[in-house]
């Protein structure tokens, strides 16, 4: 079980991530205990997705991270789940 999972961040920014227990590094980033994150407080989180298994999540957090769009994060976001080429 784990999650893939994008901030906003006080800059206006996003950060996106991924995690086995969600609910967990949300309260790390809220505490400031993510060294990115810490720096731009207050965060909300805008979106989550469900995966089976931390490699999926891993690799589709990653290629987000790898396409660097700010339009293509706000994409996912407005449409609710993240469709991406099989990975």
């Amino acid at each position: 079980m784990a999650w893939v999972y994008i901030l906003k961040l006080s800059n206006g920014l996003y950060y996106t991530g991924s995690t086995t227990n969600i609910e967990q590094r949300l309260r790390d980033h809220q505490h400031g205990k993510s060294g990115y994150t810490c720096k731009h407080l207050p965060i909300e989180l805008v979106f989550k997705q469900y995966y089976s298994n931390f490699s999926l999540a891993r690799k589709t957090e990653n290629y987000i991270k790898k396409m660097k769009s700010k339009k293509f994060i706000e994409k996912i976001i407005q449409q609710k789940v993240i469709n991406l080429p099989h990975l």
